[in-house]
């Protein structure tokens, strides 16, 4: 048998090798598919809630520019907003497209009023964080293309109602996520900045009002809350003020292309459960060939079927517990080895971060763990029924 080291038994070792090897190689390569695409996932999502939040309150002729119709919103309303379960911040902001010009090129760009910083604290790589009128944190990105530094002044046209309005700026930090789409486009200041672009009519208001989650889980159950929160409020004039947008409805590219990997991650899984299950297959069957004599003796001496079958699937149950066992060893150290080290890099132009992000999903993993095991041991049920055409007669007589 498997577990014996000597006679004829040692036999079967290679192949068992084998089907333990297809194993372990099985469970590592789910356990890191896993652990990548939730990762990648995560990280995609926190850098497109960074830039625009999870949920936002636009005003409800949104022409889906950053041009937005100006909206008011009161304490009362911002309060009503933050008090949800599961809602981490409520924040106004300010956009408003512009151009930036230097004195040898020029760059479309999104101005971003705000006064909530901690996404881009988080990104921060020189310099600090705007806090003082007419100050601005600009991308690494932009800054090289445009050939700019931490301290320069940038003038900046803003084009409203046919009217061109300048601005000078002061470059006092840089910021880099990584995600070029984005990246390229924004540059933040402080909100009363960003204010005082605004129409004369509209000083005071906000372009929207900002909605950050502290469990993405959550974000339908809340964007459905807000939406009947606001559907009935109403501007002076009348008319219905506000509109709830998530940011899979501000994204649906980026969102339809984070839903493929989830197929992606269902291939994957099933081709090596198939693979695994094969080879626990081949190294249950090569047992009970190898094992064949001693069936034939359990038999004659009155063990019936069931009994027999029982101990070649105690050995296959413990083969499989030893191949899930280094599976989950082997793969979640690579997995923590990336995580610490971000040893394998990514192209950060095509994939939006500069290596593979990895998230310890236990949930996943641990389901993934039983659901393994639990199909090894039915997909073994079959081949073990070779055991009841075995006659003790026929072995005694090829012996």
């Amino acid at each position: 048998m498997y577990f014996s080291q000597e006679g004829e038994q040692r036999n079967s070792r290679p192949a068992v090798r084998v089907a333990l090897a297809g194993m372990i190689v099985g469970v590592l390569v789910m356990i890191l598919t896993i652990c990548i695409v939730v990762g990648f996932k995560q990280t995609i999502t926190q850098k497109v809630a960074g830039f625009g939040a999870h949920i936002q309150v636009v005003s409800f002729d949104n022409n889906n520019t950053y041009d937005l119709q100006p909206i008011a919103v009161s304490d009362s309303l911002l309060a009503v907003l933050g008090g949800y379960e599961h809602v981490r911040a409520a924040v106004p902001f300010v956009t408003k497209p512009g151009m930036l010009k230097t004195a040898t090129d020029f760059q479309g760009f999104v101005l971003k009023g705000t006064d909530y910083w901690d996404f881009f604290a988080a990104n921060l790589i020189e310099g600090t964080l705007p806090d003082k009128p007419q100050e601005i944190l600009l991308s690494q990105s932009m800054a090289d293309k445009m050939k700019l530094h931490i301290g320069d002044a940038v003038n900046a046209y803003f084009v409203d109602n046919q009217d061109v309005r300048a601005r000078r700026f002061k470059i006092v930090g840089l910021y880099e996520t990584g995600f070029g789409q984005f990246d390229e486009l924004f540059v933040l200041t402080p909100l009363a900045t960003a204010q005082r672009l605004l129409p004369a009519d509209a000083r005071g208001q906000y372009s929207g009002v900002e909605i950050l989650l502290d469990d993405m889980r959550y974000l339908d159950e809340v964007a459905d809350k807000i939406y009947f929160a606001t559907v009935h409020l109403y501007d002076e004039d009348g008319y219905n003020a506000y509109y709830v947008e998530t940011l899979h409805q501000q994204n649906p590219a980026i969102f339809a292309w984070l839903d493929l990997l989830d197929m992606n991650v269902v291939v994957i899984i099933v081709l090596m459960l198939l693979v695994s299950g094969f080879n626990m297959v081949s190294g249950l069957i090569i047992l009970i060939l190898d094992g064949i004599p001693l069936i034939g003796t359990l038999k004659a001496l009155g063990a019936d079927n069931t009994f027999v079958r029982r101990i070649f699937l105690t050995q296959a149950a413990m083969l499989i517990g030893k191949g899930v066992l280094w599976g989950n060893i082997i793969g979640l150290g690579l997995a923590a080895l990336q995580y610490w080290t971000h040893l394998v890099p990514l192209e950060a132009a095509t994939y939006y971060v500069s290596y593979v992000p990895i998230t310890f999903a236990w949930g996943w993993i641990i389901a993934l763990n039983v659901l393994t095991i639990v199909l090894s041991l039915l997909i073994l049920l079959l081949p073990s029924l070779i055991i009841t055409k075995i006659s003790p007669a026929q072995v005694m007589r090829f012996e």
